[in-house]
């Protein structure tokens, strides 16, 4: 065994479900984080040097280059999930700032096109490889005062479907799009919102984490061998 992980925004709740539920497939993790690693550091305690703790902030172009070279340095992935995006917020349209969208735009979006430039080439060639990109189900029912983060999920999509159309045959590449998820990336919704959203749900709960995490496996896993170009939208 001799596969690398590539983990983006691998600090959020999410991030540090799928490295503890799949470490054992990888010989190197590579978990990215900006501000703070949080549970990671416990994980790379625990698993030692398989795990690589690389920073960076991808609100900015040149710390992205950066985080791309140390990566380079440590090996091309074999896999890659794409989980990095700033905190869900509502808003009416008028009220929001440009500089917002752009910083949104860069951290989600420009981070991943750019890893992906430097490394799918290489990808191809691999046998099994496999991208991962975390959607919304704002992809499928498109809920008022979400533009940016709406906009820049479409934009996601488009480019899974691109590449997954150009790559067909040789990268398996996905998306899943869950509802509302109960982690710290709600931290800055109305509780009120998060609690009606569990109120509409036929579960009569949101989603959490213990969800959603097994799909990502199971798409990262030789099982999805035949899946590819799929936004997999998960209701509640």
């Amino acid at each position: 065994m001799n596969k690398i992980l590539l983990v983006t925004g691998a600090s959020s709740d999410i991030g540090i479900e799928i490295i503890k539920n799949t470490c054992q497939n990888y010989s190197k993790i590579i978990a990215h984080y900006n501000t703070r690693p949080g549970e990671l550091e416990q994980i790379k305690e625990e698993l030692g040097g398989k795990v690589c703790l690389l920073k960076s902030d991808f609100s900015d172009e040149g710390s992205i280059k950066d985080f791309i070279t140390k990566v380079s340095d440590i090996g091309c992935p074999h896999h890659i999930v794409h989980l990095s995006a700033s905190k869900y917020r509502l808003n009416n349209f008028t009220k929001l700032d440009n500089k917002d969208f752009k910083k949104d735009l860069s951290i989600q979006l420009n981070s991943i096109y750019l890893i992906l430039q430097s490394f799918i080439k290489q990808m191809s060639k691999t046998d099994n490889s496999r991208i991962i990109f975390m959607l919304s189900t704002v992809t499928q029912n498109t809920p008022k005062y979400t533009t940016n983060y709406s906009t820049i999920k479409f934009g996601l999509l488009g480019l899974m479907k691109a590449l997954a159309s150009e790559y067909a045959g040789k990268i398996n590449i996905n998306a899943i799009s869950p509802p509302l998820m109960e982690t710290k990336f709600l931290s800055e919704i109305p509780e009120l919102v998060v609690q009606q959203n569990a109120k509409n749900s036929i579960f009569g709960r949101n989603a959490t984490v213990k969800d959603i995490a097994p799909i990502f496996e199971f798409l990262l896993s030789e099982k999805s061998h035949f899946i590819t170009g799929q936004n997999i939208i998960i209701e509640n």
